[in-house]
């Protein structure tokens, strides 16, 4: 049982082929995300990627709020996306079985223990965040939209745009002020920080702190399956 594992970004849009247990059978293979973002893009840069992949079933990564595999929000994606059927569009297209889930949710899949509370942050084009409890998913979070700092959104402070802007040194002390905001507020016994830009980081992380590698957002699609 092989599994196409998606990964759609604002910036790119990475698959990997897995088995049965999680294990990478193919390279990761990425091209960039279009611009404009729409959705007849998307799916041709991925069916792009996809067509010398042999796979079972499909796992997707979508960034914004998905609901029984319609997406509900795109903000760093074309307007086009809201409301799209994304899980039927691509089991008519594969004639696969397909799910789709919050990208964040899928990489903190991919990384979290399953023992207490889990908190995923990811930092790319936009944040994305998960939340779990002894392994269980509280879907569609969505952190990055809420206030953090000088009215502005966690997402607005921390990601790339914001990055680019004010440079390496004050988007991590930015970031030490998010992760210990976020401490206050979930109590986290782990919080992994995950994403395009979790290799910019360069804090003296708490001990309960850890950076993932960018692949734990495909690694997390074999979970999608599990009962």
């Amino acid at each position: 049982m092989k599994t196409l594992a998606v990964d759609i970004g604002g910036t790119g849009t990475k698959v990997m082929v897995l088995d049965r247990e999680g294990n990478p059978l193919t390279q990761r293979d990425r091209l960039e995300t279009p611009v404009p973002a729409t959705p007849a893009a998307v799916l041709e840069t991925l069916f792009q990627l996809a067509a010398d992949k042999e796979f079972d079933r499909v796992s997707v990564g979508y960034p914004g709020v998905v609901r029984s595999g319609v997406t509900q929000t795109a903000a760093n994606l074309d307007p086009g996306w809201i409301g799209f059927d994304l899980e039927s569009v691509l089991t008519e297209k594969f004639v696969k079985p397909v799910r789709v889930i919050n990208d964040a949710d899928m990489q903190g899949l991919g990384a979290i223990a399953g023992t207490g509370v889990e908190l995923m942050i990811t930092l790319g084009t936009g944040v994305g965040s998960a939340l779990f409890v002894d392994g269980r998913l509280v879907p569609n979070l969505e952190l990055g939209h809420h206030p953090f700092r000088k009215g502005e959104t966690y997402e607005q402070q921390l990601g790339r745009d914001a990055y680019d802007k004010v440079g390496k040194k004050r988007w991590n002390e930015r970031l030490e002020r998010a992760i210990a905001t976020l401490s206050a507020i979930f109590n986290f016994d782990t919080l992994y920080l995950g994403g395009g830009n979790a290799k910019k980081v360069e804090l003296v992380l708490p001990q309960q702190v850890k950076t993932v590698p960018n692949v734990a957002g495909l690694l997390g699609g074999i979970a999608l399956w599990r009962e």
